[in-house]
Formats: C-alpha cells, sequence, structure tokens
C-alpha cells in the first residue's frame, strides 16, 4: 500500500493542485463551503505521502523535514486554516517533484554513460559464420566483430583490421584512436569506420566501462565531511524548530505564527545543497574522464597545496623510444639485443619493455632463448640467466652491486645523453660492461599548461621524485619549470618523502602510473592514478583516475575540486540565508504559511539550479584542448 501510494505521488500532487484551482473558482463563485470541502480533500489527499515518509524517519528515529510540514498541517487544520494547509502540502510535493527531477537532471553524466552500454555482440563462429547475442552471453575467448558504427561489447584485443574507435565514454577524449592487430579495445567505445575482430578478455561487470559505471556510482553515494555534518544537523536542528516553534505559542498566544514559524524554517535547502554539488561534480568529472571517488575525496583534493608526480608516464608520455645502442664487446649487436630483450621479458617496467619492442621491431624471435634464472629488483633493473649467459641490466646502483666495473669512457658517453634527455641503461654481461642503452621519452604536450593552470588554482609546490638519473630528471624538470626534484629514488624512498612532505602539513597529491608508485599513492593525501583505459590496480587503489592519462584532465580535475567545494558552500549560504530571513519576516508578521513555504521551495530549487552549473563546468586548458580536438577531429574526416 505504502508502496503504490509513493509510486503514485507525482499523480496525487497534481490532483491537489486540481482541487485547489477549483476551491478558488468556487470562492469566486461564493460557494465558501465547496470551496472548503475541496480545500480539505486536497489537504488530506497530499498529506498522507508526507506522513509516511514522516513515520518512516520516525521508525529511523530521525526527525525528518515531513514531519515538521506534517505537524504544521495538522495545526492549520486545527485553526480551519484549510487554504494554507491545502497550500503548503500541495507546494510541498511539487517542490518535492521539482527537486526530483533536477537531482535527475545532476546524474546526467552516470545516465548517459549507462545508455551508452552495450547490450548485443556479433559473434564469429568457427565456420565463419556470424551471430548477434546478448551481451551477457559472451564468455572470454570468444571472438566478435565489431562494424562501422557498432558498439564494442567487451574489453579485448583486435586480431584483425584496422579502425578508427571513439573512446570518449571510457576516456573522455573526443579525438577517435587509430586502432590495428595487437591493440587493446574497450567496452562502450564506438567503432567509427573501419572492421575489427577482437578476442574478449574481460566480460560483463569485469569491464572497465562496467567499472566506471560502479566507480561513479558508488562516488555520488559517498558523503563529503560537509555532507555528513548537516545529516547530523537536520537531525539536532529539526526536533529544535518543534520546541522553538512551542515557545513562540507559549510567548504571543499565537498557534497561526508558531506553525508557520515551524514550517519556514524547514532546512529542505540546508539538507539538499551539498548533497546535490557533489553529485554534479563527479558527475562532470566521469564525463571528461576523470574517476573522482566520492564527495569526500573532491573535499580533500580541493585542499591539496602540493603536487608529486613521478616522471616517466606521468609528466613524460610512457611512449619511450631506444635512441642509441652502445655496444661496447665483439660480441654482434643483433644477438647482444636479442639477449637483453629476452632477459628483460620479465620486467614491468616501462624502459624494460621499450628493450623487448626494440627486438621485436628488428624481427627477433625472442622465442628462441631461454631464461633460466630471472630477478627484477624494484627501482634498480634486473638479472637473468638467458642461454647461459649472466646478464645484468639497469642503472649505476645495481652494476656497482654486482661489482660491473663503468670505465670513465663509458660513464662521460652515459652522462652525455642523459643530459640530451636520455637514461641510460647499463648492460653487463658475465659480470663486465657490456653495453649502454640510450632511452629516451618525450614529454607530455600538455604538461606545461596543466601544472600552470594547477598553480593558478592555488597550488604553492610542485616536485617530481623519480628513478631515473639526476640529470634526465634535471632536464624534465627545467622544462616543466618544477620547483624541485629528487632522482634515483626506490620506491620505498618515494614513500618516505611523501610522508615527509605530510609531517611538514603539507596536503599532498601524488600522481604515478598506479604500479611502481602505488605505495607512495596510497600514502598521500590524495592518490592520482594515470592508467589509459583504466588499468585494475589504479582504479581500484587511487582516488582519483585520468582515463586518457592526459595531465590537462589533471587540471580540470582539481579546477573542479575546487568548484564543487565553492558550490556547496554558496549553497549553504542561500540556504541559511533564506531560513533566517524567513523566520525574521515571520516574526515581524510579514511572511505568512503559504508564501514562506513557497518562498521555501523556491530557495530548494535555487541551491539545485546553482549546482546544475557544475554540469557545464570546463577549465581554460580543457577547453583549449577541446578546440584541439575539434580541428584535429576535422583533419581525420578529411
Amino acid at each position: 500500500m505504502i508502496a503504490k501510494i509513493n509510486q503514485h505521488k507525482n499523480q496525487i500532487t497534481w490532483i491537489s493542485g486540481t482541487l485547489i484551482i477549483a476551491a478558488i473558482l468556487s470562492k469566486l463563485f461564493h460557494l465558501s463551503g465547496l470551496s472548503n470541502s475541496f480545500l480539505i480533500i486536497a489537504t488530506v489527499i497530499a498529506i498522507v505521502p508526507i506522513a509516511i515518509k514522516a513515520w518512516q524517519a520516525m521508525i529511523m528515529r530521525t526527525f525528518s523535514i515531513e514531519l515538521l510540514v506534517f505537524i504544521a498541517v495538522i495545526g492549520a487544520v486545527f485553526i480551519q486554516e484549510y487554504t494554507e494547509s491545502a497550500v503548503v502540502t500541495f507546494l510541498f510535493l511539487l517542490g518535492d517533484y521539482l527537486e526530483a527531477r533536477t537531482l535527475e537532471k545532476t546524474r546526467s553524466s552516470l545516465k548517459e554513460l549507462v545508455d551508452m552500454a552495450p547490450q548485443e555482440a556479433i559473434l564469429l563462429h568457427a565456420d565463419g559464420s556470424r551471430e548477434e547475442i546478448d551481451i551477457d552471453l559472451v564468455e572470454e575467448g570468444n571472438r566478435l566483430v565489431v562494424l562501422p558504427g557498432g558498439k564494442i561489447p567487451v574489453d579485448g584485443r583486435i586480431v584483425k583490421g584496422h579502425a578508427l574507435i571513439n573512446e570518449a565514454a571510457i576516456t573522455g577524449e573526443s579525438i577517435p584512436a587509430n586502432k590495428a592487430e595487437n591493440d587493446r579495445v574497450y567496452s562502450g567505445s564506438i567503432l567509427d569506420n573501419g572492421y575489427i575482430e577482437i578476442i574478449a578478455e574481460k566480460v560483463g561487470e569485469d569491464t572497465t566501462f562496467a567499472k566506471i559505471i560502479e566507480l561513479v556510482e558508488e562516488a555520488q553515494e559517498s558523503k563529503s565531511s560537509a555532507e555528513r555534518f548537516l545529516d547530523r544537523f537536520a537531525n539536532y536542528y529539526t526536533p529544535a524548530v518543534v520546541i522553538l516553534s512551542l515557545f513562540v505559542f507559549a510567548f504571543t498566544r499565537d498557534l497561526h505564527l508558531a506553525i508557520t514559524f515551524l514550517v519556514i524554517a524547514c532546512p529542505g535547502a540546508l539538507v539538499i545543497g551539498a548533497p546535490v554539488s557533489a553529485v554534479a561534480g563527479i558527475g562532470n568529472g566521469a564525463k571528461n574522464g576523470v574517476l573522482i571517488k566520492g564527495g569526500d575525496i573532491m573535499e580533500k583534493f580541493a585542499k591539496v597545496d602540493t603536487l608529486v608526480f613521478d616522471k616517466t608516464g606521468t609528466l613524460t608520455k610512457g611512449k619511450p623510444t631506444v635512441t642509441d645502442f652502445h655496444n661496447l664487446t665483439s660480441m654482434p649487436t643483433r644477438k647482444l639485443l636479442a639477449l637483453i630483450a629476452k632477459a628483460e621479458t620479465i620486467s614491468e617496467h616501462h624502459l624494460g619493455q621499450t628493450i623487448v619492442k626494440e627486438a621485436e621491431k628488428n624481427g627477433i624471435d625472442l622465442s628462441r632463448f631461454q631464461i633460466t634464472e630471472s630477478e627484477a629488483i624494484k627501482g634498480n633493473g634486473i638479472t637473468a640467466t638467458v642461454d647461459g649467459y649472466s646478464i645484468v641490466a639497469g642503472n649505476r646502483k645495481l652494476m656497482n652491486g654486482k661489482g660491473i666495473k663503468i670505465n670513465s669512457g663509458a660513464s662521460i658517453y652515459a652522462i652525455e645523453r642523459e643530459k640530451a634527455g636520455n637514461t641510460a641503461i647499463f648492460i653487463g654481461i658475465n659480470g663486465e660492461l657490456a653495453a649502454i642503452i640510450s632511452i629516451a621519452d618525450q614529454i607530455r604536450d600538455d604538461a606545461k599548461a596543466a601544472l600552470a593552470d594547477m598553480r593558478a588554482n592555488g597550488v604553492k609546490r610542485i616536485i617530481m621524485l623519480t628513478g631515473d638519473n639526476r640529470h634526465t630528471a634535471e632536464a624534465v624538470a627545467n622544462e616543466l619549470g618544477i620547483d624541485e626534484f629528487h632522482a634515483e629514488l626506490l620506491p620505498n624512498e618515494k614513500v618516505e618523502y611523501v610522508k615527509k612532505l605530510k609531517d611538514q602539513g603539507a596536503i599532498v597529491a601524488m600522481a604515478g602510473d598506479g604500479i611502481n608508485d602505488a605505495p607512495a599513492i596510497a600514502t598521500a593525501d590524495i592518490g592520482l592514478a594515470m592508467g589509459e583505459g583504466g588499468t585494475d590496480v589504479s582504479m581500484e587503489t587511487a582516488d582519483v583516475v585520468l582515463m586518457a592519462d592526459k595531465l590537462s584532465q589533471y587540471a580540470h580535475a582539481f579546477a573542479l575540486s575546487k568548484a564543487t567545494i565553492r558550490n556547496m558552500r554558496q549553497n549553504i549560504f542561500i540556504a541559511l540565508a533564506v531560513v533566517v530571513i524567513l523566520l525574521l519576516g515571520v516574526l515581524a508578521d510579514q511572511v505568512h504559511l503559504a508564501g514562506g513555504m513557497f518562498i521555501h521551495e523556491g530557495s530548494v530549487l535555487v541551491v539545485i539550479l546553482n549546482a546544475m552549473r557544475l554540469i557545464g563546468f570546463k577549465t581554460k586548458i580543457a577547453s583549449e584542448a577541446g578546440k584541439t580536438d575539434g580541428r584535429q577531429r576535422e583533419k581525420l574526416v578529411a
């Protein structure tokens, strides 16, 4: 019964409104008895859903706004103020309806994401035939076909074809990505043009797209400290208002005034103001490829004054290339590269994988070589035995630790390469220095503008912590105008430095690639992961995830957090100001029940509409990036 009444609350609202209009028309024709009947019926009908919510709140031992309205309406009926009892209940339900509709609008970004979820997939059978199946029936390992204009149904890898793929639903990036064989694709992406066949690797709730929706839903339900405070405040405020209204009655002996005081003091706009700002802000982030995991994270992020960055894959593009291979032995370079690359297959680090890719690019079949022993030494490099050769690959520390001597000529050569912006990887074979591999990674195109934007929004210090050598780190720091840098650090040393900053009173945000920097990210006040397509590690452990690996998204997220908290404060001020002004008006006999209720409901809508401004929030750097994206899209289409 209760569920049915709640389900038909909108119809009840409009019936109540129609009865009030009928009452007004009856009064115009001097039919006072009929007019009062219409008003009483309107009151009785409209009070039912309000009474139900008040009772449900009482069962949960909380004092709700509905309880105040219910008491006030019963009092108005008791003193035969039928017009006001009917108008108050109607306005309250109308405000509830408009509030729900407007809140739905603030959640539009999440709704858009849900609507983008693929529903069907085209399964390719072994005999070459195709079958359209429900998305829930797709299993890992299935071979699927995606046609032009179609949605990619699962996370997978392309095994045939190439295409331009719009990944805006995942990364917020509007430029279609050019994908070919062996490239990864994500559920929810749209194939603009081309043809691909993919092998399903993650299906259902395990896909990146499904996790994004889940994270955004959880984030919009979580509460900031301001929201939690207002919830507690409302629990004390509501009974306090009832007591104050009794004092007003005791002091004035005016029941009508006491009832008016009771209704006008409802904290509706105050309670709704902060949550709606948080929901709108989180929704804006999701639409722009930034996952901010809740109002509490948003609130903390807005207070950050110190940014700490890893270098490789964060400030740089994370797509390093081999720029020079300096062979110090008589062994053929191709064979030496093959041995080193095979050893590096055990490494998850960007630089190790770069050497592997270099070997593959040169047509070397690494499967012909065998690893018998191997060890990855975090922050230093790797050791391995490949086809009987003892290989050590890493930095100077590792060479010194393994007793491999670096002569002055090799040292001078390495320093020159580092000063030119390269990372020098030292290679030892059977206890002797065998090669120096130079690897360079470009600074992100948007890095300088993004850091400048964050400084303009209140960041006081920007620090770079890297395991790379001092010369390369210095070149990057100078290029980007970073305040200070610390090089050749191990993961645990990065953690210690973040702790030191926090002990000094800094509020620290740490950005890294979500793998090697995971401990430092977890230690910081705000952990931010750069993870293209969102790795499982980054999405689950970081407070903020940038889905497109763009620092401009970081700048947007930081500015958005500031704007969201500012919006929350505006809403709280508006709500308090309206309540104070109305209460003073009531006590001065200038504000009456129906008019005050109308203004009160209007204030609820004002705070919601103010929060909705966050849906379209854009930073200057994001706007400029959007213009660039548009020009690049035109080139692609042309």
